[in-house]
């Protein structure tokens, strides 16, 4: 009988395949990269995760940064979701220790092009944030930053598919009332190695945030475990190519979804 129970929990995300034809559930926390598609109408959908960063500083101790992290999407519409992203906990070991919340960002995802299933063309969006002002220094600024970001998502041959994120964000200065223009830009490779199973690479580009600051390039390759269409796991490597940035992190979560 235990052997018979073993076997039973081993094929069951193959028959949850088999019984559902639905599109595999997207999550957006998997990767630096955001697609092109809302989680539909009526839809909710919850992603959590963990976060850990290691940042060589010159000079100082190095930077470590453990997170949780918690957003949560719903489908207004086919074209139109809203979602809520936060970090309900930061800790910082360093130059300075810190615990507390980290940031809470609301957004919006609209699809104003639903690329035709066949077509060369992408899927086109967009998605306005803004981040609110709830976690102080030295975790967050404790100001208010917005901003928006356009969308594109393509279908390539071989199962690949390939997200193109670029936009800008007004960033506060901490020193005095001014916002700072940000360029951030992603792209994202992805290529579903089986029906369960997706692997992705991106990389992530944002300039300064400060006015003596750099810009930084990051890449964070990592693969995405579908054991039902509703329920992915993901986890991930991250580093710093170019700029100020992790040496190396690592990152991993879960997603649900619920609706559908």
């Amino acid at each position: 009988m235990k052997r018979l129970a073993v076997l039973g929990l081993l094929v069951l995300p193959l028959t949850a395949w088999a019984a559902d034809e639905l599109e595999p559930i997207s999550p957006d926390r998997a990767s630096a990269s955001i697609s092109a598609t809302t989680v539909g109408r009526g839809v909710t959908q919850l992603e959590t995760g963990l976060q850990y960063f290691h940042e060589s500083i010159g000079g100082s101790p190095a930077k470590k940064q453990f997170s949780v992290q918690l957003a949560v999407r719903g489908g207004l519409t086919d074209h139109l979701e809203l979602g809520v992203n936060g970090e309900p906990l930061v800790s910082l070991s360093g130059a300075s220790d810190a615990t507390n919340i980290g940031a809470l960002e609301l957004n919006a995802k609209y699809v104003f092009f639903d690329s035709p299933s066949g077509s060369a063309w992408p899927t086109l969006g967009l998605q306005p944030f803004v981040k609110l002002p709830v976690a102080n220094p030295p975790i967050d600024s404790g100001k208010t930053d917005f901003g928006l970001t356009i969308l594109a998502s393509f279908h390539l041959p071989a199962d690949l598919g390939l997200d193109l994120n670029a936009g800008v964000a007004g960033i506060a200065q901490p020193s005095h009332a001014g916002y700072l223009a940000q360029a951030q830009a992603a792209l994202g490779l992805n290529r579903d190695v089986s029906r369960m199973v997706n692997l992705f690479s991106d990389l992530s580009y944002a300039s300064r945030d400060l006015h003596h600051g750099r810009s930084s390039l990051g890449l964070e390759p990592g693969v995405l475990w579908r054991p039902t269409p509703n329920v992915a796991l993901d986890a991930s490597v991250v580093t710093s190519l170019v700029g100020q940035g992790p040496d190396w992190g690592l990152r991993a979560g879960v997603s649900v979804r619920f609706g559908r």
